[in-house]
Formats: C-alpha cells, structure tokens, sequence
C-alpha cells in the first residue's frame, strides 16, 4: 500500500475514532500534498510524499525546541505528539552502519577525497537511502568520510 493510501486509511480511522491529534496531523499532510499535486500538475510519487513527511518532522522538532526556549510545555507535548504520529508513515529506518557502508561505496565509486566532492556522493547515495534516514545524517556521514 503506498504512503498516500496509508494517510487517507489513517485520516478515516482518526475520524471514526475521535483522534484529534492524528486527525489534524494527516489532514494537514494530506494537504501539503495536494498542493504539491496542484503546482505540479501531476501526482507526487511516493519518495516525495516520505520526504514531504520527514520535512513536516522536522519542521516540529524546530517547534519543540522553539517552545522549550519559550517555556511552553502545551505547544512541546502537541509538536511531539505529532512526529510520532507522522513517524508511523516513514519506511524503516537504516541503522547507521548500513549508511555508511553505501557512502564508503558511493567513495569509492565516484573516486571522492575531499569535502568539495561530497556533491557527486550525495548524488550515488540519495536513491539508494530513498527517505530512509534524514538528508543532515546523510551529509554529515559523507563529509565526516570524506574529510578522513
């Protein structure tokens, strides 16, 4: 079942049940999609629905550090209750030596030695992770292999 599938199962479900928190959280998912489909003209294949979803992640772990430094406990505890629901549509998450097994490949493939290269890693490596862990651990493990 695609990403897109699953979030309107979910949205339903919310609905039937009363689950304000996930209601309002695949609602606004779904949304963002929409609009992405209304700019594109087209239908958002499903990497860019996951990597919509991790960026909607990451937008509210900036809010919950935000509403930390502003004291304010109500806003944290709705941020958080929202990644948890989104992290539900995320594919399995790699564990940290399979990706930098694919970035010391992708090294050796493209003949990268410096950080000014990490562009043509990046390029090898992104397919393969397809949303399976957040672009910055990406990056940093490739340039944390590339300045060695």
């Amino acid at each position: 079942m695609d990403t897109k599938t699953q979030l309107n199962e979910s949205m339903k479900d919310a609905m039937k049940s009363g689950d304000e928190v996930r209601k309002r959280t695949v609602r606004m998912v779904l949304a963002a999609i929409k609009q992405v489909e209304v700019d594109k003209q087209a239908p958002v294949e499903d990497l860019a629905i996951v990597a919509l979803i991790q960026k909607e992640i990451k937008n509210r772990r900036e809010a919950v550090e935000e509403a930390k430094k502003a004291n304010r406990p109500d806003l944290v505890n709705d941020n958080e209750a929202e990644i948890k629901v989104l992290e539900v549509f995320l594919p399995k998450a790699m564990p940290a030596e399979e990706l930098r097994a694919l970035v010391q490949a992708a090294i050796a493939e493209t003949g990268a030695s410096a950080p000014t290269e990490m562009g043509k890693v990046m390029k090898i490596v992104m397919p393969k992770v397809a949303g399976r862990a957040p672009n910055d651990m990406i990056s940093s493990t490739v340039k944390e292999l590339l300045t060695k």
